[in-house]
């Protein structure tokens, strides 16, 4: 059997969620604020967002803008989860990416029609703090997380925030040893910064294929990155004219 290190966000989700099902924090009420929840616990807030996004995932808990979290259920929610992360073997972790590149490619198409001046904005300051940390391993790893985030908040669908925002706490370690890796070889921290750009600058030209071919170009390259062997793909707009006209 393998044995692994039980995170910090592993072990506060655990004793939080016991709370709950508990009855220490009844449904309905509020939990503590994140910077509360932060010194109870000694963690970063960091780690509390993981947190209550692992707990929100699995139904313990929803949350709103300005509200905060509040708790939904004593009984966490039977649907899709991921494994966890250090459970995945290298072809799992390349499935895990075959699948970010197709959300991930539709969100930045999608962001590139639907995104507001305030979206660009946020997303080009993301970039800026992203740049000014790029040989800062842990942070440029939690940027780098919220601005894939960011491109999904872009598309005005929740849910593909919601799915994102899932799906990049999932992959945080492994995005975190990519960077780590990075900065190993000289300049590819600046090569991984160029393909963020390439992505927000489709983005902000209201692009969608330039944004979708970006998004999945980097995804891609983050993949090989980690030694990540993926399947063989569909080009979508090869498939597309390739495909037989629809009757009439």
């Amino acid at each position: 059997m393998r044995t692994r290190t039980v995170t910090l966000t592993e072990q506060v989700t655990r004793q939080l969620r016991a709370d709950i099902e508990s009855g220490a924090y009844p449904v309905g009420s509020r939990l503590p604020t994140g910077r509360q929840l932060a010194e109870q616990y000694g963690v970063s807030a960091a780690v509390i967002r993981e947190v209550t996004e692992h707990l929100r995932s699995q139904g313990f808990v929803e949350s709103r803008q300005g509200v905060g979290c509040t708790v939904r259920s004593r009984t966490g929610a039977s649907g899709f989860q991921l494994p966890r992360e250090p459970e995945l073997d290298a072809g799992e972790l390349a499935d895990l990416y075959d699948l970010r590149i197709d959300l991930e490619g539709a969100a930045a198409a999608l962001a590139a029609v639907r995104r507001t001046d305030d979206d660009v904005a946020a997303l080009a300051a993301l970039l800026q703090r992203l740049q000014d940390r790029l040989y800062d391993p842990q942070p440029a790893a939690d940027l780098d997380a919220a601005f894939h985030i960011g491109i999904a908040a872009a598309t005005h669908n929740p849910y593909y925030r919601q799915l994102l925002q899932y799906l990049n706490l999932q992959l945080h370690q492994a995005v975190a040893t990519a960077r780590a890796n990075t900065l190993r070889q000289p300049g590819l921290a600046e090569t991984v910064h160029a393909e963020h750009e390439a992505i927000v600058a489709a983005i902000r030209r209201g692009d969608a294929g330039a944004a979708r071919a970006a998004a999945v170009a980097h995804l891609q390259n983050a993949a090989r990155r980690l030694g990540l062997a993926l399947r063989a793909r569909v080009d979508t707009a090869m498939a597309s004219a390739a495909s037989p006209a629809p009757l009439s």
